[in-house]
């Protein structure tokens, strides 16, 4: 059979439907839902049915039908359709049918299913053929149980005509057997013959559905009698339908939903669809009844007509107003419901209204049955208004309701009717029910009654389950969702699995599945698992774990199940006896009282688990109902756990386990008493007999214990009993006075000798009184401070023995000449028992003042805020001032007229008050006065407002439901008051971000479950009613937005790539980040409601990342959204809240023949071709962009391996640039940065002897910088070399890794005179090499040595610590430094200091520069400073470059320039996109001039042209040669390098000259320009050009200083976190606390350690060329920043150098920030060892490979090797080397290596 169109529609979707399915297969269980098993059509499906015998299910799908098992694995597949046919057509089955219309291929749609297991067939009926239907075998449904029809039989279209003939019309069914036993077909479909919307449009009027298919029908299916199947069974045959007349069609469009059988009735539930739209407040939904005959037979011979029993009336779900009148889904069960007793039928119906919107409905079967009789009882009243008869259908009485006399209706009668009595009937009034759950997208509906609980499955138009759980009255109590199949909604019929009940069968557009309704197994403790509300689920006792009751095995025996309904009182308790045992006790067993619902335990395996390894038998005792005793041997005592240090018990857990499971578990508590004594000795006793166990006191041996036993002696049971002191109150007393204290004492001997002691180091005699009180004599207590409290206590003297105190006697000292104070600050004291005075202008003790005095100044106000409140009062003003009063009692405060009423609370003595303004009514201002006593007054400078605040207009009106929309709202004095809260609906806060007097911004909180999507916002003024506008502010929280999918999904590891982000509702949207977890964020921008598109940030490796989006600063949480507990509206789409991104290396490009430069003439078109690299990228042609300099190529061809670009017409004069440019700041790479860094002199040789790059004539040659540092070589051994000589590197790499072993070794190559600071640094930085794979433990080893350095500092001037780098240690610290800070170095400070550097080399360039002196017009340093007036104009000239293949650049040069500075600012002009170590140098280069008429010129700085002057030869200048505004130059590569006059600033002064001569006073070296001591003033004219340039730079310098010293919350420098916080540890182990000293050695540690060096030596982080004048302006630079960190004040005067005049002004603010930047250090988190040894490891797998470590290893060896004996010696003076043989090896590596010929090319 050729498969038909829906066919090849499905199979097409086949493999994308499997593959989304299973992929949501794999985990799918939510809270009490799990799918078990699935199948997948790839056709449609329409119905299924499940066998409850052998649990097989049919599934019936479009022009298929399979068999499938219980694990829904197929069994048999069978193709029905599809078939040629059409639906004017009679059925082919019909012998003597004919058609004169065209047949087509048409799919076959299964419109009903049914099992008939007496028969063992199973129906199937399908669209085509008129509704035609199989009886199938039910073991084996491919095959025909019968033949039908029989060959020769006759047939009538009725016969065949059964069920719907369209898709889209409905049929319902259900199989019965009427009282004789003969099998029958009920059947109902949706008339679609003429006039209805299924009948072919503009066709015959031939209408085959009328005559043969009535709306309901009974037929035969007794395949005994196969003459008669399908036949309307009875005679005469339209006694047994139900048919609508022609005419009333249009008005009784009937769409069936389901039948079923209840008792001896079918039910079948209807839409009628001719109402649908006509009145939505209207239900049209019909629930009618048919008796079935299925009872005894009737006394009467007659059968009954289906009519006569027919009885219909609406179903209505919810009340006026909001009726969901059309019924989508019916299921009746028994439920057990508030009051009845017992379980109820009940249906349960899914309404849906227009919109989608649909609720569950629930109605009492007893009513509908009442209803029905009463209806009958009614019409045979005659006509009535509840009633009436269906007229409408053929079969029918007719008529109305009759009058039938005196008749009294038989029950049968009532129930079923009779032939005379009316018929069929409807009621009139619905039966109405409130929906009990509404959602949208209900679709399907399953009811289930477990263990008295109803439990409601409902499906979705979405694809979900939700299963919910009621509570009696029908409400909801818990429910759980469920994601099945992707958006494929749920088919409205849902069934149980007869045989279990734990599993339902539902069916999706393409998908059978059996879901297990529980998933119990996910709860692990019987609280969890009772209290989840899932009535499925229950506490199986016996086995410990959360079941359905038929899998728990122990299930038959009593209360050894609980579930949900008996509550969590019923899990399993225990309660131990004696629940305190001492450690020291003798005690064999313990007894335990089990409670709760547990079975009888007598003779089963019942064991005590104390948990620490030790099981023992228990004894079961008795069982009293629902309690059992039981005995439980303890284990021995030296089993127990150790108590903890500072506790006096420990608590040990007992669990009871029958067959090796614990059913129930509980504690007791180990104690010790005599720990309870030494833990609290200063209440010993006292708190030896108030523990929660028994313990007694030892008077004579002051000892706790817990047994009368152990002691001879009387002891202590209750604590009254205790020798105890009795505390009493001791008023302040002032510091330096003598006191005697009288102390009552309670239970000891008169006359023992004891001592005060007041914790002040000193202990006084007490002397005993003649009762039981002693006396303190002579005791003097002092401070410094303004008070402070000694605790006075009683020892036994000569012991350590204290008598208890219960009460904590405190004596407060106080000392009133301590602090800053004032007049009333003074006075004040007295109120907190201070005996101070004012005298003679300070605070004194009252006894030690002869004037004192009382009246204090006038109050003094210095600030008053806020200055503005609203009319309403309630504003807190605050106050501050002096002599403020020294009570809140005596002041008084207002505002002009209005009082403001001060707050005790806030009030501090004499400098601060807080009041609360009154309510003036109306506008006014005025000064705030305050008045102390009545008396002494003092007035505010400042003008305090009363104004009433107005709101405006806000903005955004809407925004998401999860919040964070940042609402604008305009106004007028919208700050008044001390408090202005935003309202939302009067209950949730906006949070308020920005706050002026127009205008107030804040954050939108998310919305709250409770409240409607319209809120109101107001503001609330200083706790005053909420402020609205007129009309009121509403806002409205619309739904979230969500996001679809990310595309790309992958970047490149540079960054930057454009992704969109697709989804909807972003017009709500004002703000978005991406943020790559491990890489960084970024931010993005709102293309439109549906589009964000995001830059993707840069990462430092190839990894698999996840990207999570901050819509409005909110996180995207996907589908789970749910703002405030407000759950997500699961029919919706669910989507991710994160998404996969991956990082991968950056796409390589390169022309054809992997020239790096291409010759160009001008005038000819350019076509570049330039292949691709492989790459995953998966780029598109719009991600391309080609630009030579500043114009775009056009691509014009492009492939996966390649594109071309072109351009026809002229290039742009001023560019030069590379054919294909990537632009960027040309950071060295790390391994190059640090051994820069380790080796700054050694570096600068390598550049000088090893970078000669060989152009060979072509401006683009050998590029590459190349690795010159040995340590960056791969290790090389020569030949030569013995085989030991590696074991002897990786033995020496072991002891290097020995902390011990290296901290003896740098000490005792540190203690050796001969080891010069250059060896310290040396071998710090080689350490550092070689360890760099282990930062850990480089980090741990640098701390020890640093507390080393520490030590010995802080003996000597702690402040001089790490000033200079004169020890290992120091060095090793710099390393560190550069280490952990290169990330933030290029990250965060490195574009603005390239920035910096630019800008000086062009400020540089903007004025004259002396090529020999270097001096220039433009500086920031004096001595490089170009005093003289030389006349300079700037010209432009184009220069072309051979070889570039482009047309000429423009470049910018000054007229006094000399050729080579020419030469320089061409070069720089077209290589400036490269390193400059791959940029041709000025020497290599031909200059040629093309003057007008005449020929050409090569230019030199010294030719036959040049002049002489004062006796020296002068450079050639662009002046010299007279070459005008505009010129053409050509540069060409020289064919090989000619060295006749060198560099021109090594040229000899005394012979040569460029601008100036040279003066005697700066005849010494450029180089040592910083050691100039010239001490004349600066002429202003020359200081007002150091200004201008240095105005010039200020932004780029403040820039950079910013990057510097500021923390980015994203990146925070953890490794200065973590060093300054050892600095803080160290200085408080060792007392420093002068802030100065940690100032200093953080200083030292960071800026001067790191960021000087690095801004003197910018060549460490960029490939660039650094001349001697920039290395003097950024000097200037240094010192600034040495000057902002110093704590020192700059003392300037008119002899101070420039360089400090400079930046005199800047440095203060500069100071602020450093501190500032300290202060934020110290406040950020801690940052614990683990946190930062991940971190370090992170940086050592980071840069790992980059360094030859062996090399490194072998020259700390050279070292080792050079102080042998002294290493030795040190080894042998250590223990611990001794212990660990530490000498021996390090023998051993010297054994094996000795005598070895190691050759390496340099010094490393």
């Amino acid at each position: 059979m050729p498969p038909s169109p829906a066919d090849r529609r499905s199979l097409r979707l086949l493999a994308a439907a499997l593959a989304v399915f299973l992929t949501a297969l794999q985990v799918r269980t939510a809270g009490a839902l799990q799918i078990q098993q699935a199948f997948a059509s790839p056709s449609r499906t329409n119905n299924f049915v499940v066998d409850a015998v052998s649990r097989r299910v049919y599934l019936a799908a479009v022009n298929n039908l399979y068999q499938l098992n219980a694990t829904l694995a197929k069994e048999v597949e069978t193709h029905t359709g599809p078939v040629l046919d059409n639906p004017l057509c009679h059925a082919p089955q019909l012998p003597q049918a004919t058609c004169e219309h065209q047949k087509t291929l048409t799919d076959n749609h299964n419109k009903l299913l049914a099992l008939d297991r007496a028969q063992g067939v199973l129906l199937a009926c399908g669209s085509v053929f008129q509704g035609f239907c199989e009886l199938r075998a039910m073991e084996d449904a491919s095959r025909l149980a019968v033949k039908f029809p029989q060959d020769g039989a006759t047939v009538f279209p009725s016969m065949l005509n059964i069920a719907a003939n369209h898709e889209n019309a409905s049929t319902v069914g259900l199989v019965f057997r009427s009282h004789g036993g003969a099998a029958r077909l009920l059947v109902a479909a949706t008339y679609t013959g003429m006039g209805s919307d299924y009948f072919p449009k503009n066709h015959s009027k031939e209408d085959l559905r009328f005559e043969n298919t009535p709306e309901i029908a009974i037929r035969s299916l007794d395949t005994a009698d196969l003459a008669r199947l399908f036949t309307y069974d009875i005679n005469p045959s339209e006694d047994n339908v139900f048919k609508i007349k022609q005419e009333v069609k249009q008005k009784n469009k009937l769409s069936f939903v389901r039948a079923f059988v209840h008792k001896s009735y079918s039910y079948i539930a209807i839409n009628n669809d001719a109402n649908a739209g006509v009145k939505e407040s209207q239900p049209n939904s019909i629930l009618a009844r048919i008796c079935l005959d299925t009872d005894a037979p009737r006394r009467s011979a007659e059968s009954r007509k289906l009519t006569e029993s027919y009885i219909q009336m609406g179903l209505q779900c919810g009340s006026s107003g909001n009726i969901y009148n059309r019924l989508l889904s019916i299921y009746p069960a028994d439920i057990s419901s508030g009051g009845a007793a017992g379980a109820e039928p009940h249906l349960f119906g899914v309404f849906a209204q227009a919109g989608g919107r649909a609720a569950v409905c629930a109605f009492r079967v007893l009513e509908v049955e009442e209803r029905i009789r009463q209806g009958r009882r009614n019409c045979s009243s005659g006509p009535n208004s509840d009633v009436q008869v269906l007229d409408s259908v053929i079969q029918g009485s007719g008529a109305e309701c009759e009058h039938k006399g005196a008749i009294k209706l038989q029950e049968e009668q009532l129930n079923c009717g009779a032939a005379h009595l009316q018929h069929p009937l409807a009621l009139r009034r619905p039966l109405r029910a409130r929906p009990i759950y509404e959602a949208p997208g209900l679709t399907s509906i399953a009811v289930d009654n477990v263990h008295n609980h109803t439990v409601v499955f409902l499906g979705t138009s979405r694809g979900r389950l939700r299963k919910l759980s009621l509570l009696a009255d029908l409400s909801v109590a818990n429910q759980w969702s469920l994601k099945l199949a992707a958006n494929e909604p749920v088919h409205h019929i849902m069934t149980f699995d007869p045989s279990d009940h734990n599993y339902l069968y539902l069916m999706t557009t393409h998908h059978l599945l059996q879901v297990q309704v529980s998933a119990c197994r996910e709860c692990s403790s019987c609280s969890e698992c009772v209290s989840a509300g899932d009535a499925y689920c229950g506490w199986c006792t016996l086995e410990g774990r959360c079941s359905v009751q038929k899998d728990c095995s122990s299930r038959t025996v009593g209360r050894s199940w609980i579930s949900t309904g008996d509550g969590v009182q019923q899990c399993p308790s225990m309660t131990i006896t004696p629940s305190e045992i001492s450690r020291s006790a003798h005690m064999r067993d313990v007894g335990i009282l089990i409670n709760g619902s547990v079975p009888d335990l007598q003779g089963l395996q019942v064991e005590c688990d104390f948990g620490v390894g030790i099981t023992t038998n228990a004894t079961v005792h008795l069982d009293y109902g629902t309690t059992q005793i039981q005995t439980c041997p303890l284990p021995p005592p030296h089993m127990y756990p150790t108590i903890p240090f500072g506790t006096d018990h420990v608590t040990i857990s007992v669990a009871i386990r029958v067959n090796n499971v614990s059913v129930v578990s509980g504690n007791f508590t180990i104690y010790e008493c005599e720990r309870t004594g030494q833990i609290h000795f200063k209440t010993a006793c006292t708190s030896c007999l108030s523990t929660a166990w028994r313990c007694y006191w030892d008077p004579r041996n002051n000892l706790c214990v817990s047994s009368k036993e152990s002691t001879p002696q009387v002891l202590l049971e209750n604590s009254s009993s205790c020798p105890r002191m009795v505390g009493y109150d001791v008023p302040p007393l002032p510091s330096g006075s003598t006191h005697v204290f009288s102390l009552e004492l309670r239970n000891i001997e008169h006359g023992a000798e004891l001592d005060c002691d007041l914790g002040d180091g000193q202990l006084y005699r007490a002397q005993w009184l003649d009762g039981p009180a002693v006396n303190c004599s002579g005791v003097t207590l002092k401070t410094t401070m303004w008070s402070k409290k000694f605790q006075l206590n009683l020892r036994r003297r000569g012991t350590s023995t204290y008598i208890d105190s219960p009460e904590p006697m405190t004596v407060e000292v106080y000392s009133c000449g301590v602090g800053d104070s004032d007049c009333s600050q003074c006075w004040g004291r007295q109120a907190q028992g201070h005996m101070c005075v004012w005298c003679e202008n300070s605070c004194q003790q009252q006894e030690q003042c002869h004037a004192i005095t009382t009246h204090c100044p006038d109050p003094h106000i210095q600030k008053v805020e806020p200055l503005s409140g609203p009319l309403t009062g309630g504003t807190l003003l605050t106050v501050q001032g002096r002599n403020l009063g020294h009570s809140a009692a005596q002041l008084n405060v207002s505002i002009g007229r209005v009082p403001c009423s001060v707050l005790p609370q806030y009030y501090t003595v004499s400098l601060r008050l807080v009041c609360e303004t009154g309510a003036p009514w109306e506008e006014m201002s005025n000064h705030v006065t305050v008045s102390v006593a009545g008396n002494a007054v003092g007035i505010s400078k400042d003008i305090f407002s009363f104004v009433e605040p107005r709101l405006l207009e806000f903005m955004p009106q809407q925004g998401p439901l999860a919040g964070g929309t940042r609402l604008t709202i305009q106004g007028q004095f919208l700050d008044a008051g001390s408090t202005v809260n935003v309202k939302i609906n009067q209950t949730q806060n906006c949070t308020i971000f920005m706050l002026s007097s127009k205008v107030i911004k804040c954050v939108m909180p998310p919305a709250e479950a409770a409240v409607a999507e319209n809120v109101s916002v107001c503001v609330v003024y200083d706790g005053r009613p909420c402020l609205s506008a007129s009309p009121s502010f509403t806002f409205t929280y619309e739904k979230n937005p969500t996001i679809s999918h990310i595309r790309p999904n992958k970047s490149f590891l540079s960054g930057g790539r454009s992704i969109s982000v697709t989804g909807y509702g972003f017009d709500l949207v004002q703000s978005v980040r991406m943020e790559v977890s491990g890489v960084g964020q970024t931010s993005c921008s709102c293309v439109s409601s549906t589009l964000i598109v995001c830059q993707s940030p840069a990462a430092n490796q190839s990894q698999q990342a996840t990207a999570h989006f901050y819509l409005n600063e909110v996180l995207y949480r996907g589908e789970d959204a749910s703002p405030s507990g407000r759950g997500p509206d699961e029919d919706e789409e669910p989507h991710a809240d994160a998404f996969h991104f991956d990082y991968v290396e950056d796409p390589q490009f390169y022309t054809a023949n992997k020239e790096k430069l291409i010759k160009h003439h001008p005038g000819e078109p350019l076509i570049l071709i330039i292949n691709k690299g492989p790459s995953e990228l998966d780029l598109t042609l719009q991600e391309y962009s080609v630009t030579i300099g500043s114009d775009l190529c056009d691509i014009t061809f492009h492939n996966e391996q390649l594109f071309h670009c072109t351009i026809n017409r002229s290039l742009s004069a001023s560019t030069g640039e590379l054919p294909v440019t990537v632009r960027g700041i040309p950071f060295l790479e790390y391994k190059q940065f640090v051994t820069r860094t380790f080796f700054p002199k050694m570096c600068s040789d390598y550049e000088r002897r090893l970078v000669q790059p060989l152009y060979e004539n072509d401006p683009l040659g050998p590029r590459a910088l190349s690795e010159t540092h040995p340590l960056l070589q791969d290790w090389q051994s020569s030949n030569s070399v013995r085989p030991n000589l590696e074991e002897g590197i990786t033995l020496f790499s072991t002891l290097l890794n020995n902390k011990h072993f290296l901290v003896t070794f740098v000490h005792a190559l540190e203690q050796q005179k001969d080891f010069a600071v250059r060896d310290r640094c040396n071998l710090a930085s080689l350490l550092t090499i070689a360890l760099h794979g282990k930062l850990e433990y480089y980090t741990s080893i640098m701390k020890d040595l640093l507390v080393d350095l520490i030590d010995a500092s802080a003996s000597k001037n702690p402040k001089l610590m790490l000033r200079r780098t004169e020890s290992v240690v120091e060095k090793m610290l710099t390393n560190w430094m550069s280490i952990c800070m290169y990330s933030y170095l290029k990250e965060t400070v490195g574009e603005p200091f390239f920035l910096l550097l630019c800008a000086i080399k062009q400020q540089i360039n903007k004025g004259s520069t002396d090529a020999i002196t270097g001096k220039a017009r433009y500086t920031l340093n004096e001595e490089w400073l170009l005093r003289e007036n030389i006349e300079a104009k700037p010209q432009n000239i184009n220069v072309s470059f051979q070889g570039f293949g482009m047309d000429s650049v423009s470049v910018r040069v000054m007229n006094t320039d000399t050729i080579g500075q020419v030469k320089e600012k061409i070069l720089e002009a077209f290589y400036k996109n490269l390193p400059f170590s791959q940029w041709p140098r000025e020497e290599d280069v031909d200059l040629e001039w093309f003057p007008e008429g005449r020929s050409s010129r090569i230019l030199q700085d010294l030719d036959d042209t040049s002049v002489m002057e004062d006796g020296r030869k002068k450079l050639n200048t662009v002046f010299h040669y007279q070459i005008p505004d505009g010129a053409s130059l050509a540069m060409s590569m020289k064919d090989k390098r000619e060295n006749t006059l060198g560099r021109v600033k090594d040229l000899d002064t005394d012979k040569y000259v460029h601008l100036v001569l040279p003066h005697d006073e700066l005849t010494e070296s450029r180089k040592s320009h910083r050691h100039s001591h010239r001490k004349k003033v600066l002429p202003e004219i020359y200081l007002t050009r150091l200004l201008s340039t240095k105005g010039t730079l200020q932004k780029f310098l403040d820039d950079l200083f910013q990057a510097i010293l500021s923390i980015p919350p994203e990146k925070p420098p953890l490794a200065v976190k973590y060093f300054f916080d050892f600095l803080e540890e160290q200085a408080d182990k060792r007392g420093i606390t002068d802030p100065d000293t940690l100032h200093i050695w953080k200083t030292n540690s960071l800026p001067l350690r790191f960021w000087v060096n690095i801004l003197k030596n910018p060549q460490f982080v960029f490939d660039i060329d650094k001349t001697d004048h920039m290395d003097a302006c950024l000097s200037v630079i240094a010192q600034a920043f040495i000057d902002a960190c110093s704590l020192s004040d700059l003392q300037l005067g008119k002899d101070s150098p420039t360089n400090k005049l400079l930046y005199a002004k800047e440095i203060p603010e500069y100071k602020k920030r450093v501190q500032c930047y300290y202060k934020q250090i110290l406040e950020m988190a801690p940052l614990s060892e683990q946190e930062m040894n991940a971190h370090l490891a992170e940086e050592s797998r980071r840069y790992r490979n980059e360094f030859n470590t062996n090399l490194a290893v072998m020259e700390v060896y050279k070292y080792a090797k050079k102080y042998r004996n002294q290493v030795v010696s040190a080894l042998d003076s250590s223990p611990t080397a001794r212990r660990t043989q530490l000498q021996q090896k390090f023998e051993q590596v010297i054994a094996l290596m000795e005598d070895n010929i190691y050759e390496c090319s340099s010094e490393a």
